[in-house]
């Protein structure tokens, strides 16, 4: 049995599409679950695999949340060790950052349902199974691209929707873990920032779900599964 370490900041933002592949793999799930549980920094540089999650805050805002800087170490030493990493929106924001990108508030908030554009490298790896399917995205900061990873993925918005730093260090802006079960725990989380989002409303998004979320959420077990057993 492998060991999953999933660090989750809050209850409705989990491992989503991607708990079935990952028992597939022989994994187990262990969620560490912020603001309730410590930061074990011996558990999470155990694991086989360390996933970091999504949140409503800014992977610079230490100085409100200081649970964020003993994220921030675990994920310089994982990544310095080349164990295997995966972080998706904030995971990805708190990964860039501890190999030293900025992160920062951008220009628009990128909420909804749309495809990612794949560069080269993407489309030759695990991400070439998201290619033309709409993905869920929620955020409003962005990231620079880490010295020494490759972008992935982009969009129009955002150009650096995805990265990897080698076969075991991969990030996501957007959430491919996600197939709309449960969205509706989105809706209710995230109400204020929906309702003070321009172009945005429930009933879009809620029907965009069901548009889009179960190819989604096929196209995302398709794309853990091919990285994780990639993995060396």
């Amino acid at each position: 049995m492998r060991h999953a370490v999933v660090i989750r900041h809050v209850h409705f933002e989990d491992v989503g599409a991607f708990a079935h592949p990952l028992a597939e793999l022989n994994y187990d799930i262990r969620y560490v679950d912020v603001g309730v549980d410590d930061i074990d920094h011996e558990m999470g540089m155990g694991a086989d695999l360390l996933m970091v999650l999504g949140a409503p805050i800014g992977a610079y805002e230490e100085a409100l949340y200081p649970f964020l800087d003993p994220e921030l170490n675990l994920l310089r030493n994982r990544i310095a060790d080349r164990r295997p990493t995966l972080g998706i929106c904030l995971g990805a924001q708190l990964m860039a950052k501890a190999l030293g990108a900025e992160v920062r508030p951008g220009p628009a908030k990128e909420i909804g349902w749309a495809p990612v554009d794949l560069t080269d490298v993407g489309r030759d790896g695990p991400l070439r199974h998201l290619a033309d399917i709409p993905m869920l995205h929620w955020h409003g900061d962005y990231f620079e691209l880490p010295p020494g990873a490759v972008r992935l993925a982009s969009t129009r918005v955002c150009r650096n929707q995805a990265f990897a730093l080698g076969p075991q260090i991969l990030g996501f802006q957007f959430h491919p873990e996600n197939d709309g079960c449960g969205f509706e725990r989105w809706l209710i989380g995230h109400a204020v920032e929906i309702a003070r989002t321009p172009g945005i409303t429930v009933p879009q998004l809620r029907d965009d779900a069901r548009r889009f979320g179960a190819a989604a959420g096929v196209a995302g077990q398709k794309c853990i599964r091919d990285w994780l057993t990639r993995l060396p």
